[in-house]
């Protein structure tokens, strides 16, 4: 009993600290330009319509911030913002208490919209086109569609992989937006100003180094900053300089490129037991013992980016940039 306190306290903590760092409007979200300047005229647009703002899906690697424009979004049109996953949602009737729940121009945001069960999905198809609820009562010869009205919402799907999402769910949404991985000099700015809202007081070399080591991702950077901070507490140190940051990176397993030991360990794999490939993902889930989707969105991604990993109709392919860098 007393664990699950002492855990929600500091998943609460954790919150609070996340929400500190987020952009608190467009114009303090930096990179992703092009994704950005579209949400904000849609935003304007529906502001001078008095309606809800247009549906739109959020495609690109996790970590980017395709939570943080959701709330920016909802923030901007002075509505609430409803937050669901996709895998939780495991019955048409989990999707329908959330749909029938929201008020006029309300913003759903539902991560990992491409892991929803196509027979749940179903339900979005009328919702979104008609703000309407089409429910089947009944079986057989007696069945009959009960119709429900709906206020009229916005919907931001989040996915890593658009491609998995069916086709008519996908035609449904009327702006097709992706988030691409950052780079070092725009990624910096992100560390400096996140930084300085920690409290930490940090040096050009040092700001670079994390940059350099987040794998294009700001959740990253924020995570290599909080154990930047606390070396910096513990140590005393009113300047943060690039020693504690080698530190927190080796504390991190972080090495030159921004591989930690999964990274590594995919590679490895490939390398020692595969001879480099070609090898399935199936295989190197199996070898690996973690879940293959998890490879498939979280690690790959990156690892593609980079030219370790090639991607060949017979399987995934260790690069010459990867056996040099294992060796």
């Amino acid at each position: 009993m007393s664990e699950r306190i002492v855990g929600s306290e500091v998943n609460r903590q954790e919150r609070e600290q996340e929400a500190q760092l987020r952009p608190q409007n467009f114009s303090e979200f930096i990179g992703q330009n092009n994704v950005v300047d579209n949400i904000d005229l849609m935003v304007k647009s529906a502001l001078v319509r008095k309606t809800a703002m247009d549906h739109v899906l959020l495609s690109g690697p996790p970590g980017l911030g395709k939570t943080s424009l959701a709330m920016l979004i909802a923030k901007a049109l002075g509505t609430e913002l409803h937050v669901v996953s996709g895998p939780a949602i495991e019955k048409k009737g989990d999707l329908a208490a959330v749909l029938t729940n929201l008020k006029p121009r309300d913003v759903l945001f539902i991560d990992e919209i491409h892991r929803m069960h196509i027979t749940v999905e179903e339900i979005l198809y009328s919702a979104m086109e008609d703000f309407r609820l089409d429910i089947l009562i009944g079986q057989g010869a007696s069945a009959r569609t009960m119709q429900i009205d709906l206020a009229q919402f916005t919907l931001i799907g989040a996915t890593t992989r658009s491609g998995l999402l069916s086709n008519p769910l996908r035609d449904r949404f009327t702006a097709h937006l992706n988030f691409d991985y950052y780079g070092p000099e725009m990624l910096s700015v992100i560390v400096l100003n996140n930084s300085r809202k920690m409290g930490i007081d940090l040096g050009e070399e040092a700001k670079m180094q994390i940059a350099q080591r987040s794998r294009g991702t700001p959740r990253i950077a924020n995570r290599i900053l909080r154990r930047v901070r606390d070396f910096a507490l513990v140590n005393k140190k009113s300047v943060v300089g690039i020693d504690e940051v080698k530190a927190a990176l080796k504390l991190l397993d972080i090495d030159d490129l921004g591989l930690d030991s999964m990274d590594r360990k995919i590679l490895s794999v490939m390398k020692n037991y595969y001879q480099g490939g070609p090898v399935g993902i199936d295989a190197l889930s199996a070898t690996l013992g973690e879940d293959k989707q998890t490879i498939e969105e979280v690690y790959e991604p990156f690892l593609l980016k980079q030219g370790l990993i090639l991607r060949t109709p017979r399987g995934r392919v260790l690069s010459e940039s990867a056996m040099k860098h294992l060796s």
